[in-house]
């Protein structure tokens, strides 16, 4: 017996190629930048799913969402270790 219900990689690929002409409008940097945000969503599939909401774009974007804070928090601690290690080498170079 089939399914009734798509699955949520089914959701993500059925979205992604609903921007198929946006996609094409971009230039290849942006249109790269845009693949990694859906492959971010797909990492996030079991989440997307479990929210089930009546919107599937909306949990794709939050998914997007969750991957971009990730990273920025990331960027933050990388600079602040930065930021961090260079007041360290001009109090030593002092």
């Amino acid at each position: 017996m089939g399914r009734t219900v798509p699955t949520f990689t089914m959701v993500i690929q059925q979205e992604m190629e609903s921007w198929t002409k946006f996609r094409r409008g971009l230039r290849q940097e942006d249109q790269e930048a845009l693949d990694e945000l859906f492959r971010a969503a797909r990492l996030q599939l079991a989440s997307c799913a479990y929210a089930a909401r009546p919107i599937p774009f909306e949990s794709i974007a939050m998914a997007m969402l969750v991957s971009q804070q990730r990273v920025i928090g990331n960027l933050k601690k990388r600079v602040e270790r930065l930021e961090q290690a260079g007041k360290q080498n001009y109090h030593d170079a002092a």
